[in-house]
């Protein structure tokens, strides 16, 4: 039996909090602007003892290239989305729109804003990439600045107490969550960690502890017995998930056996507000297309990293790849992610219950390939039941599922993918789409259309969708339609530097192959194999010095963060 929670210290914390939350409410903007500012040196001065942390509990050593995942998802992140509220909140402090008018535009009939790049120092340190938001239908360019940033332009929120349940795997969920509650929402913030990554809150507590101290922002601990408290608790006005479907429905429902009746019902036990991002079995389309050897190679250590960062415990992990049956390339493909598994080095799968996952993943698929020595990385190569748990059920650990779908051609193809997605798979949270620039040029209208009909917050076109995760301008969250009845991958979106309003979706894209290899394929850029490859030989020293350069921005910075990714 759990022992019950410590309410005292619980109840405490959030005593202080609604006590402060009014004064929150009344922070000018420009001391809000300073707040963030002065966080950019802890994060600088804790980043590494922040990353040794992270290597400790998940097995390795601190300078294994696997850390180089820890510096991009900890402190990189977490600069990174400061960094883009800092330049939204100064354009609303000099009076200007969270968003230039030149970035909101019409696509047929839909309004798109321009969120990256958005600087000059975007441009230059991820040249190529770039995101659009993709506002709901119904949505006009005048409403996109006129309805946004409220919180600073005379529609501020209610004063009061989220909670924030943080999630385990990702370092960056909990306290980019804090900074949208505060800087989005006005509120004051209790954010209780999970138990898998509790050791984070010494670290979390440094990064804000100007906000503590002011009594803004509180950490606790616990397991299910302090969230069921929380969650219910008076002085909670709004909740917070990251999670997994059935901790939302706990929430809102309870547990035993009246929790369905509530739910059927729709009379919720505990009715307040909650926004939650869930998870869910996101894919990767692979588009047949004119690939040279070379971009087999990249897009198989692509997709490798979609699925095997952290893992595999992440809520974007690339779990099903969506090939094409009769395009040539599909074994091609196959051959050269099955050479990536193989050659990383051995890691082992963290997350509580991962290890039983694999194995009963195993026991169904007898066929599955182990690839790598000592790991338990799976590799199910050819799903054709549609019942098949690889296609309903998150993972959440180090297995890739393949299906091969109809589609003599890309449009074909494409219509047969995006119906899959859509239809088959569990979740609306993220997934990617790979297209060789000269394909999306000669089928331009069945591409856009994949774009336009994948039913997804986030989509990365030739960029895994998790990257709308760590760029602080991109909103994050499910697409919209779930409700607390049938959740899904969850309701809300976070992060979302610009304050918009009327979101449906992300659209990233990333250039398909490297420089200066792009400039043959038609996607030219200055960007190197990106550092969050799995596969990236100085990926670790990259993301180091370019955390130092997120934390504090100078010119003579650059040299040695050009010099090590073009290493990698």
């Amino acid at each position: 039996m759990s022992p019950a929670p410590d309410t005292a210290t619980l109840d405490e914390a959030l005593s202080v909090l609604r006590g402060r939350a009014e004064s929150w409410t009344a922070t000018p903007l420009r001391e809000r602007i300073a707040l963030l500012e002065r966080m950019l040196p802890r994060i600088a001065d804790g980043a590494p003892a922040m990353v040794a942390d992270l290597a400790r509990a998940k097995g390795y050593d601190a300078a294994s290239p696997w850390a180089a995942e820890d510096w991009v998802t900890a402190p990189w992140a977490l600069a990174q989305s400061v960094t883009a509220q800092l330049h939204v909140l100064r354009r609303l402090a000099a009076g200007r729109d969270p968003v230039a008018p030149s970035a909101v535009r019409r696509h047929g009939d839909r309004t798109l804003v321009d969120v990256f790049p958005a600087t000059a120092t975007d441009r230059l340190l991820l040249n190529g990439f770039s995101a659009q938001v993709w506002t709901q239908p119904g949505t006009a360019p005048e409403d996109v600045n006129s309805r946004a940033a409220g919180e600073y332009r005379g529609r501020p929120g209610r004063p009061g107490v989220a909670l924030v349940l943080g999630a385990g795997n990702v370092a960056a969920i909990t306290p980019l969550d804090v900074l949208h509650k505060l800087y989005a929402e006005g509120q004051v913030v209790l954010a209780k960690m999970n138990p898998v990554n509790a050791y984070l809150r010494p670290h979390f507590e440094r990064v804000f502890a100007e906000f503590t101290d002011r009594g803004w922002v509180r950490f606790a601990d616990g397991g299910a017995a302090e969230g069921a408290y929380l969650t219910a608790h008076e002085d909670v006005a709004t909740v917070h998930v990251t999670g997994s479907e059935r901790t939302h429905d706990a929430i809102v429902w309870g547990t035993g056996a009246d929790a369905e009746r509530r739910r059927r019902a729709d009379t919720p036990l505990n009715p307040k507000p909650l926004t939650s991002e869930l998870g869910g079995v996101s894919p990767c389309i692979v588009t047949p297309g004119p690939w040279s050897a070379a971009d087999f190679r990249f897009q198989a250590e692509h997709i490798v990293t979609g699925k095997m960062n952290n893992s595999g415990h992440n809520c974007v992990a690339g779990q099903v790849l969506l090939v094409p049956r009769e395009w040539d390339g599909t074994e091609r493909l196959l051959a050269e992610i099955r050479r990536v598994l193989r050659a990383l080095p051995p890691r082992r799968d963290y997350y509580p219950g991962a290890e039983e996952r694999l194995a009963e993943l195993a026991r169904v698929h007898p066929e599955a390939e182990t690839l790598g020595e000592g790991t338990s990385r799976l590799l199910v190569p050819d799903i054709t039941r549609e019942d098949d748990p690889m296609l309903s059920d998150e993972v959440f650990a180090s297995a890739l599922g393949v299906v091969r779908l109809p589609g003599a051609d890309a449009p074909a193809f494409l219509r047969a993918a995006t119906e899959f997605a859509d239809e088959k798979l569990p979740g609306t949270l993220g997934a990617t789409l790979l297209v060789h620039p000269r394909t999306e040029r000669a089928h331009r209208a069945a591409v856009d259309a994949a774009i336009a009909g994948l039913r997804y917050g986030t989509l990365g076109v030739n960029c895994w969708s998790a990257f709308g995760f760590l760029l602080g301008y991109t909103p994050w969250g499910a697409f919209p339609g779930h409700t607390r009845t049938r959740i899904g991958s969850g309701t809300g979106f976070v992060h979302n530097a610009f304050l918009l309003e009327d979101v449906e979706k992300t659209v990233l894209r990333a250039p398909f192959a490297p420089a200066p290899r792009g400039l043959f394929t038609g996607s030219p850029s200055l960007s190197p194999r990106p550092p969050y490859f799995v596969t990236n030989r100085t990926g670790r020293t990259t993301m180091r010095r370019l955390t130092a350069f997120a934390t504090s921005p100078g010119v003579t910075k650059l040299p040695g963060i050009f010099l090590s990714a073009l290493r990698g």
